[in-house]
Parts: structure tokens; sequence; C-alpha cells
């Protein structure tokens, strides 16, 4: 499936900035299953400065800063993406999770090594006594990895209630969990703490989803949404993503953008602002399949 892509992020200051620097992942990642064919951020007022690197994660990174005042603020990202569907994954026949988490720790392998820093916790992905106790109802003694992971999505699915006026960017899963609702960023940040509270390697993914309108509607422009996911690591077979918001493997109607530990290494944009006073913020995407 092919996608274009425009995602509108558009901040309006109280007062004028002075000056302010900016990171924005907004670039869809590479990888088997993905083409990245083009892609171009557009920053108005026109930035002094505007480069891209790969960061830590091999997330495609802009920089970009302004010098001169301004009281607002509009970036604008458009891209194109191929999206083909991943050969199903078996998960019966997936190592018992148990191998898994005591094969990354002894491996010398690059790969390994490089999953491993995944399975211990980070600043928005604690690892917790309860939240292992409810990820072994799922992981019970020699379940395959993939089966287990899967089981655990389907069970957050049914457990937790999507509701964006529970929970804030801010709000730590240990909230969650007590309330049993929240949004797609809380639910993948729950389920990584669960696989990490049994040692497993769980990242963050963020990206888009292909939303359709409701029958006999047309699908609004600036509509839909950015989404996020998690992903489980296992030897030799890599990693493999599972979204529990909507209880899913995703395949062709998921779009990546950027991967890490947990939101706050790969937000959208992020940055430092000089004045200002208070702000306001709209984000719109829209993604059109061809």
């Amino acid at each position: 499936m092919r996608y274009t892509i425009h995602h509108r992020t558009k901040y309006r200051y109280e007062h004028k900035v002075s000056y302010s620097h900016h990171l924005a992942r907004l670039t869809p990642l590479e990888s088997p299953t993905q083409n990245h064919i083009s892609s171009r951020i557009v920053v108005t007022p026109l930035p002094d400065i505007l480069t891209s690197h790969r960061d830590y994660y091999d997330n495609f990174t802009s920089f970009f800063s302004l010098a001169s005042p301004h009281k607002e603020l509009i970036i604008d990202s458009f891209s194109e993406v191929l999206v083909t569907a991943s050969p199903g994954a078996t998960l019966d026949l997936s190592p018992a999770w148990e191998i898994v988490r005591d094969q990354v720790r002894r491996s010398t392998l690059a790969q390994d090594l490089a999953a491993i820093e995944f399975s211990f916790a980070s600043p928005l992905c604690p690892v917790l006594p309860e939240l292992a106790d409810y990820a072994l109802m799922s992981f019970r003694p020699g379940t395959p990895i993939l089966q287990a992971t899967n089981d655990l999505t389907q069970r957050i699915h049914k457990d937790f209630s999507f509701d964006n006026s529970a929970t804030t960017v801010s709000t730590p899963v240990s909230e969650v969990f007590a309330k049993r609702a929240g949004v797609c960023q809380d639910f993948a940040h729950l389920q990584i703490s669960c696989l990490r509270s049994l040692g497993l390697p769980a990242r963050y993914v963020s990206g888009y989803i292909r939303t359709d309108p409701p029958p006999g509607r047309p699908r609004l422009i600036g509509a839909d949404a950015s989404h996020a996911w998690m992903g489980v690591y296992v030897p030799q077979l890599g990693w493999t993503d599972f979204d529990a918001t909507n209880n899913v493997i995703p395949s062709i109607n998921h779009i990546r953008v950027a991967h890490g530990r947990d939101y706050n290494d790969i937000c959208p944009i992020r940055g430092t602002v000089y004045g200002g006073g208070a702000q306001t913020l709209v984000i719109g995407v829209t993604v059109t399949p061809e």
C-alpha cells in the first residue's frame, strides 16, 4: 500500500518568541516492509538553520533553529511511503519466552546486544512487580514469546478503556494500570513495562495508522492522528510489533516513523523556546492511500 502523509504542527504564542531550537522526527523509517519514497519538511517562518541526521536509534531527525522573532510556528511534513505486508508471524513456533530472556542476556551477537538495552526500565516505562504479575497471566512457563505477547495484547485491549480524558502525556504507567484507561501512548508504555518487568526487550514505536471514514462520509483532511504501539525482540527473528489499542499485529495499515525506549526518545517535535508566554498547539494529520 502506497501512502502520502501530511503532518502539520502549528504553535501560536501569546507573545513573540525571541529565538528557538527544535528537533523533529516526522520522516518514515526505511525497513524490509517499508520503502521511504520521499519526504520534506517545510518550516514557517523560514528557519535560519535546517539540517537532518540519524539519531542514536537510527531514526530520521531534523534540527531547525529560528533567530528572528515570531508569534506563530508551523511545521509541515510531507512524505510518501510504500508499505508491504510482512510474512505472517507463526506465533506458536517462536521460542519460549524464558529462553529469549536468558539468551539475550548471554549473547555476544551485535543485534542481540543492541536489543538488550530495551529490557531495562526507562523514564516512562518502569519495571514494577505488579506489572510482572499482570504479564505472567499470559507468559506462563514455556509459552512461545510471540504467542504470549499476542495474548497480553488482547488482554490489554479488553481490560483497558480508550479514554483521551483519563490521562495526559505525563501520566505514569502505574496510574494508567490503576485506572484501566488511557490512549495509545499509555497502552504502548504499559505493555512495554509488562515485558521489561519480565526481563524481555520491548521498544516503543511511533507512526501513523490508516483510518477509514464512516460509510458514506468523505475523508476529512487533517482528521487522522499520530499513533503508537510496541515491538518485542526475539533473537534470529528480530522485532515483531503489536498494537494493543486496536488488538492487531501491525501490517500495511501502520506506517512506522520512529522507535526508542519510550515516547521521550522519539516525540515528534521537541525544543527550546525563549519567550512567547502561553502557547496553543494544533496538530493535523492526513494519511491518504493511493
